[in-house]
């Protein structure tokens, strides 16, 4: 049976209900697992850093069908277990003296839920339970062997829920007893710069860019931790961001913090913080943060690792060096802590926010907004670019970097489009693009990039179906414009970020 034909008999009670913003991917994904109709019980699997709105999602898809919600907490093993038999004998109606003795009871207590219709069945934060239960695992493998050998015709989804990345990553992987035991695995992401701008309610492109190089695409930062406040135009950014993340008196000044004290544990906290201060500051390489903290690669790389597990950090590739890894910090909130807030939390506590933001503006346009801009132009070109953009279907879009480049000719591309890869070799090189956040762009910049064309083609690269683009926060000199109007160059401004293709 196809997704359409099991959404089309799920019926109307599986509308997403109006207070989950956007996500209707991931709803529809969940309602088609959990009305699936065939008789047998099934396992999903959903993970997301924290903060994403998971638990708002899989606690509206509950109240939605009907279903079952418990959210794990870490405490004591048996504590949970009396937790979960309270909040079960709540459900069923049943006396809450029957609740489950052990782990192996209340997992088939949780599956025995579907033994009349599709029931989502919602464990949150799983790896709180493994944690206090490590058998937890065998004892949800060894219910479903037994449903499935019975032939029972249960129909129960439990849905295992975790912002742990790595663990639930481990439980579901070999040599866990739940390795191919999942039907669903989906993963709840922060939205894409256009959905933010969209739920942040800003219309204003430029504006948008800016609260997105600080807030990201995390849900929870605008709708609990600045109690629904933004910037009400553009000229209230600067007041938005000292009565907001500047400020120790509400919650987002301190959740950067928070985040890595969650995601870390207490020996790697004090270097994960130096790291990413480094990196927010351009230390894009293992070796030039190693180099700039005066510590042992060794050291640095777990750190550096640790934090990539965590999805806080990301590594990629060159596009024109593939041996050379980049280091981008993932969460904007992080970046702009560790660029901004960080080296000034003593004054923040004992000066007007306004002053000292005074003194920080120009490091955050150029450490936090400047490379926030030009990942956010490396995922349009990806995601919302038109395939004659580029002329032909962008793949990959990434910084690429030359190594010792001629005199004149630009070293970096901040924008490098390619199509799909062939084999083991690169993708079509379609597009060599320059990002300037704060300056006007003229036709210099247009000058660089084609030498840089002339110049990968000295070096091998096929450049005949290369575009040179500009991508300009700040905007383009009419004779930039008209080269445009020639075909001799991409323009992409803030306007086409967010409404164009």
């Amino acid at each position: 049976m196809s997704r359409t034909d099991v959404l089309r008999r799920t019926g109307p009670d599986t509308a997403k209900p109006a207070a989950v913003f956007d996500r209707d991917t991931e709803w529809e994904a969940l309602t088609v697992f959990t009305r699936d109709p065939r008789p047998a019980p099934g396992l999903g699997v959903v993970t997301g850093r924290l903060r994403q709105g998971k638990t708002y999602l899989l606690e509206a898809l509950t109240r939605s069908l009907d279903g079952f919600y418990f959210g794990a907490q870490e405490a004591a093993g048996a504590e949970s277990l009396n937790r979960l038999g309270d909040r079960l004998a709540l459900h069923t109606g049943t006396a809450s003296t029957d609740r489950p003795r052990t782990w192996e009871e209340a997992v088939d207590a949780l599956l025995a839920l579907g033994d009349r219709r599709p029931l989502p069945v919602v464990v949150d934060e799983f790896p709180h339970l493994v944690r206090q239960c490590p058998a937890l695992p065998s004892a949800v493998h060894g219910a479903y062997r037994r449903l499935r050998d019975e032939g029972r015709g249960n129909r129960a989804r439990l849905l295992l829920c975790g912002s742990d990345l790595p663990v639930m990553r481990r439980l579901f992987s070999r040599p866990s007893p739940l390795h191919g035991l999942a039907d669903l695995e989906l993963e709840v992401r922060p939205l894409d710069f256009r959905r933010a701008a969209e739920f942040w309610g800003i219309g204003d492109p430029r504006l948008a860019l800016r609260v997105h190089a600080i807030a990201g695409g995390t849900p929870a930062y605008r709708r609990d931790l600045v109690r629904g406040d933004a910037p009400a135009g553009p000229d209230d950014f600067d007041a938005w961001v000292c009565r907001t993340v500047l400020d120790p008196r509400t919650p987002v000044f301190w959740e950067a913090q928070h985040l890595l004290q969650e995601e870390t544990d207490h020996p790697d906290r004090a270097l994960c913080h130096s790291a990413l201060a480094a990196v927010a500051l351009g230390r894009t390489t293992a070796g030039g943060v190693a180099g700039h903290l005066d510590t042992g690669l060794a050291d640095v790389s777990r750190c550096l690792e640790l934090l990539r597990a965590r999805a806080l950090l990301s590594c990629e590739p060159d596009a024109f060096r593939p041996g050379l890894t980049r280091l981008r910090i993932a969460e904007p909130l992080l970046a702009f802590e560790h660029a901004v807030v960080w080296p000034r939390r003593s004054e923040l506590e004992q000066e007007d926010a306004a002053d000292v933001w005074r003194r920080a503006r120009a490091l955050f346009d150029t450490a936090v907004a400047a490379p926030h801009f030009a990942q956010v132009c490396r995922e349009w070109a990806v995601g919302f670019a038109a395939p004659d953009t580029f002329g032909a279907e962008p793949f990959t879009a990434s910084h690429g970097s030359l190594s010792r480049p001629e005199p004149g000719a630009a070293a970096d591309a901040e924008v490098v489009v390619r199509g799909a890869r062939t084999g083991d070799r690169p993708g079509a090189l379609l597009s060599v693009g320059s990002a300037c956040w704060n300056e006007t762009m003229d036709l210099p910049h247009l000058e660089r990039l084609r030498r840089l064309l002339d110049l990968l083609a000295a070096r091998g690269e096929d450049t005949a179906r290369a575009r040179p683009a500009c991508y300009g926060g700040a905007g383009f000199t009419p004779a930039l414009r008209e080269a445009e109007a020639r075909g001799d160059v991409v323009l992409v401004g803030p306007d086409r970020l967010y409404r164009g293709r």
